[in-house]
């Protein structure tokens, strides 16, 4: 009980949620005020958790649950984004009439599982978090009723994820059959490297883990579920759940399958090398945006699992900068998507940007920055981003990989660069609605900012990463 503060969030979260469904339901119209405390709920619990930081590391729940750097500094990030993408979809979900209370209620379910998966130590703790998160991600991809694709999207999303996590069960349920135990430390203290089962259930597992941050060949249901789903639903996809998916890699990888390192090791290049290359060649014939997204972050994905697969402290490190990163470009490139408005109705198809420099000039801008930094252009932050994932690589002498991960973003340049010849040097079509969201426009700003001035301090975020250590 004495260190009761360090669960603080959690609890506070799981309270929160079922007051406000009593909000909604006891009280009429109440959409507006449930978002808000939703809003304030992710504010407070990010408070409770900077209030709670510790250099220690401190177990709960006979060791299912634990609290170190990793997991203090991964569930900041996963709070702090789910509160941008509240802020900035708020006028989108309003215009597209699926401004209802289960909105934020449901946010708030998701991000729980989230930080429960990042502080699992025990497989049965992380499926629970894992289920949660994804029970809440099924209703929110089907949220817009009305429309037949974001219904589609959701059936897709529930069969091919409860396929995946029937997978991984099955992957759990056999190590604990090898192993005699679900806690991360004993497994690998039990864990036999002679036992067949033992590699099963680790592929297994890795199956479903790649499933859930879209990593080739488990990608097939991102580009029609990102398409489908409303756009502030699909921001929440891209950018929220990849956070806490990576921790539990990290986690599984290092902690109970360190042992296995040769095995998993080949399976994370092979997963590495297919998405980046998948991801490049994929996107170039996209004209939806959304879709051409989904593409984009399969081969990102592919960049951050290399810097996983070097097995050093500073591939982690490096893997967790660059899906910072990541978090920021994403989060600015889909609020230049919400500014796509013309008769009440949002547009996201690559021609509709059309000439948009002629009548858009700051969106154009923060469109170029974003694009370019996503393309790994000098010098913006996803510049070093790939950077510092490369050094991890060429570091261990991984040359193949690196050379792959360079080629693939040479390629993937074509398609973001095409995007911006369209902005810059088409025709202009009609101009786009005036942008009156405050909330929008704020987090539009700083995401540019923070990505077009980077190269100005980058040890800001170095400094913060490298207490983290897991080896």
């Amino acid at each position: 009980m004495e260190n009761f503060n360090f669960i603080l969030s959690e609890i506070f979260i799981s309270i929160s949620i079922m007051i406000l469904l009593l909000v909604g339901v006891f009280k009429k119209n109440s959409s507006n005020l449930v978002y808000s405390l939703a809003i304030i709920v992710l504010v407070i619990s990010l408070g409770l958790i900077f209030n709670s930081h510790s250099k220690d590391e401190i177990y709960f729940f006979k060791d299912s649950y634990k609290i170190d750097q990793l997991s203090i500094f991964m569930k900041i990030i996963t709070i702090i984004s789910g509160i941008f993408v509240l802020i900035a979809s708020f006028n989108y979900i309003k215009s597209e009439k699926i401004f209802k209370i289960e909105y934020g209620i449901l946010i708030l379910c998701s991000i729980l599982g989230m930080l429960v998966m990042i502080s699992a130590y025990d497989l049965i703790v992380f499926y629970i978090g894992l289920e949660l998160q994804s029970l809440a991600l099924y209703v929110l991809a089907a949220f817009n009723r009305n429309n037949i694709k974001s219904s589609e999207a959701g059936l897709k999303y529930f069969v091919l994820s409860a396929l995946s996590s029937g997978i991984l069960l099955y992957g759990c349920s056999l190590i604990y059959g090898y192993s005699g135990t679900t806690n991360f430390d004993l497994i690998a203290k039990n864990i036999l490297l002679t036992e067949l089962g033992n590699v099963f259930g680790l592929v297994f597992i890795l199956v479903g883990l790649a499933f859930k941050i879209s990593a080739v060949p488990f990608h097939m249901w991102a580009p029609d579920v990102y398409e489908g789903s409303p756009t502030s639903v699909t921001l929440f996809f891209a950018i929220v759940p990849k956070v806490a998916a990576l921790t539990v890699i990290i986690r599984f990888l290092y902690v109970p399958f360190v042992t296995l390192i040769d095995q998993w090791q080949v399976i994370i290049i092979f997963l590495s090398l297919a998405s980046m290359i998948f991801g490049a060649i994929a996107a170039i014939g996209q004209k939806n945006l959304k879709r051409l997204i989904a593409y984009s972050s399969i081969g990102h994905m592919g960049y951050a699992l290399a810097g996983l697969a070097v097995g050093t402290n500073s591939g982690i490190q490096n893997s967790i900068i660059y899906i910072c990163i990541y978090l920021i470009m994403n989060l600015g490139i889909f609020c230049c998507l919400f500014t796509l408005k013309r008769n009440d109705k949002f547009y996201d198809n690559v021609e509709d940007l059309s000439g948009l420099s002629k009548n858009h000039p700051l969106i154009s801008f923060s469109f170029l920055i974003l694009l370019f930094s996503l393309a790994g252009i000098p010098p913006l932050a996803g510049f070093f981003a790939k950077f510092y994932i490369f050094i991890s690589v060429i570091e261990e002498s991984m040359y193949f990989l690196a050379i792959v991960g360079l080629l693939s973003s040479v390629i993937s340049a074509f398609y973001y660069l095409r995007i911006i010849k369209i902005i810059y040097f088409d025709e202009a079509t009609d101009k786009f609605d005036q942008v009156n969201d405050l909330g929008l426009k704020i987090t539009l700003c700083l995401s540019t900012i923070i990505i077009l001035l980077y190269f100005i301090y980058p040890s800001a975020l170095i400094d913060l990463v490298t207490n983290i250590n897991i080896i």
